[in-house]
């Protein structure tokens, strides 16, 4: 099974999760997506989450549908 992770954001309605490929551990799969979405950020300065995405799968990662639930405080 492969791990998830939750990119964040102030606004919860940009929140997104991804699924991460298995021949990476946690902190390289981290670093790898930090480097993947500052190279789209640099590249083009109008991107959005698709552009993301697009790039982030290219390198194996996959974007993966989710429900937000109610806040717990």
């Amino acid at each position: 099974m492969s791990d998830l992770m939750l990119l964040p954001s102030k606004d919860h309605t940009r929140m997104r999760l991804i699924r991460v490929p298995a021949d990476f551990e946690s902190h390289e799969a981290f670093r790898h997506v930090t480097g993947v979405i500052a190279a789209v950020e640099s590249e083009n300065p109008d991107y959005d989450w698709d552009d993301i995405a697009e790039a982030l799968e290219a390198h194996g990662f996959e974007a993966v549908d989710y429900a937000l639930g109610p806040a717990l405080d």
